[in-house]
């Protein structure tokens, strides 16, 4: 697949693409259809882990500020 960026200098990492399921090197699909960058491969195939537990600490973070009114 060829990188959908124009950009010259594009964003090194690693990203997980939520349509296909795939971890991509560069900018390679979409936007939308991507989470990262990531400094690794490894990191990028848990994406969906990293962002669970991200929404998870948000989550406790929100409730915990609430009960402080």
């Amino acid at each position: 697949m060829a990188p959908m960026s124009k950009d010259p200098n594009p964003a090194a990492g690693w990203w997980y693409n939520t349509r296909t399921g795939e971890v991509e090197h560069g900018e390679l699909s979409r936007s939308i259809d991507r989470l990262g960058p990531y400094p690794d491969e490894a990191s990028a195939r848990h994406a969906l882990d990293i962002a669970r537990e991200r929404t998870k600490a948000a989550d406790k973070a929100d409730a915990d500020w609430e009960a402080d009114d």
